[in-house]
């Protein structure tokens, strides 16, 4: 299996049905901290800071990865959290998009 950090997202401009629910589960394994919702359409993630200044330089990195990849996340931002939510609003679900996008941001921090 190749390390989905190290992978590329391919452009998506829909005609093809998003990933089922079993094989996001097989992925999410890759991003072990990152959590689908119930139908299995959604991959999201919860990052918690120290302050405010850490949770904007953590948003403003994952810009630049999305930036990138051209595949751009939804984010939450509060004082010390930023929620990620990941889909691939051009199929309607998830990608493997959305996995190397999570893998590439879990990078950030280690």
């Amino acid at each position: 299996m190749t390390d989905l950090a190290h992978k590329s997202c391919r452009p998506c401009e829909g005609g093809v049905a998003p990933m089922t629910a079993e094989h996001a589960r097989a992925l999410l394994a890759q991003v072990p901290d990152w959590a689908l919702d119930e139908p299995g359409r959604l991959l999201v993630r919860t990052f918690r800071f120290r302050n405010f200044y850490e949770t904007m330089a953590f948003a403003n990195a994952v810009a630049f990865v999305a930036n990138r990849e051209d595949h751009h996340p939804d984010l939450t931002l509060s004082y010390k959290e930023c929620r990620v939510h990941y889909q691939t609003h051009a199929v309607g679900g998830l990608s493997e998009n959305d996995f190397i996008c999570a893998a590439k941001i879990d990078r950030l921090l280690t």
